[in-house]
């Protein structure tokens, strides 16, 4: 399988993109947020919060994460690999949709909604605005372009599923520059809600559905830091509690995730069918 979709002559859609060149990109992208960010930020050491104001989300994540898409967009586009990236037709059994569902409600309602209600209505924008940028700049990079470019190497959907979260975990690990040694616990961390975002590809058959859990997942979590005096709330523990409960789900039902194949049947005489 060295591509998974082709034209009517037979041959593959787009240009071709090796996994080997997605790994260079996937350098330059994180580069980009990291050199941009090192240029527009601000210093926000000084203070307990990541984001104490809107002006440190827009210049420390917002431009440099902006950039980021506009890169990755370019890229799907001289691929010229839009149709498969924006739908991924891989059917997934029923009882995975409870993932994304589940993500959804925690996500709802991890919210830090009174810590938000005390913030300026700038600060509330740009962190809606930060997960909009997330969802879809990290969705179009590893479950859009990634999932395809090990889909169409010929690997497996369970490698495609490993190597795309895996890279995406490992990409966090840029995060060092500003976040020390933590990058590495974020790194696998993230890994495993990358194949929960996977997941929600298979899900929904649209990349918008993971654009979607995703930017929520991360307002969520977010929402915990923004503001001179950032504030834990319960909320943080529900999505503590379903990353564990996902991860233990999956490792015990990993194996009935794929769809059962349609047993063949075989006529073995009048009125009795093999199968």
């Amino acid at each position: 399988m060295h591509d998974q979709m082709e034209t009517a002559q037979g041959g593959p859609v787009g240009r071709r993109f090796s996994w080997p060149w997605f790994l260079v990109a996937v350098v330059v992208y994180a580069g980009i947020i990291q050199g941009i960010g090192l240029l527009t930020g601000v210093d926000t050491s000084g203070s307990d919060s990541q984001f104490p104001t809107a002006e440190s989300m827009v210049r420390n994540a917002l431009i440099p994460i902006g950039a980021s898409i506009v890169f990755v967009v370019g890229l799907i586009t001289w691929l010229g690999w839009w149709g498969e990236v924006l739908h991924h037709r891989v059917p997934v059994r029923r009882w995975v949709r409870w993932g994304p569902i589940s993500m959804l409600v925690v996500a709802v309602l991890g919210l830090n909604y009174w810590h938000l209600s005390e913030q300026s209505f700038s600060l509330v924008v740009c962190l809606l605005l930060l997960g909009l940028f997330v969802g879809v700049g990290e969705e179009l990079m590893f479950r859009g372009l990634g999932v395809h470019v090990f889909r169409r190497a010929g690997f497996t959907e369970g490698k495609v599923a490993l190597y795309s979260s895996l890279v995406f975990g490992l990409v966090h690990v840029s995060n060092a520059v500003g976040a020390g040694a933590e990058a590495l616990i974020q790194a696998a961390i993230v890994s495993t809600s990358g194949y929960f975002f996977y997941l929600c590809l298979r899900v929904g058959g649209v990349i918008l559905l993971p654009m979607l859990v995703h930017g929520l997942w991360d307002i969520s979590l977010i929402s915990n830091l923004v503001g001179a005096q950032p504030q834990t709330a319960f909320g943080m523990v529900l999505v503590i509690l379903l990353q564990i409960v996902l991860i233990v789900v999956l490792l015990v039902r990993r194996r009935s995730i794929e769809p059962v194949p349609p047993q063949s049947t075989v006529a073995s005489g009048p009125g009795t069918v093999a199968g």
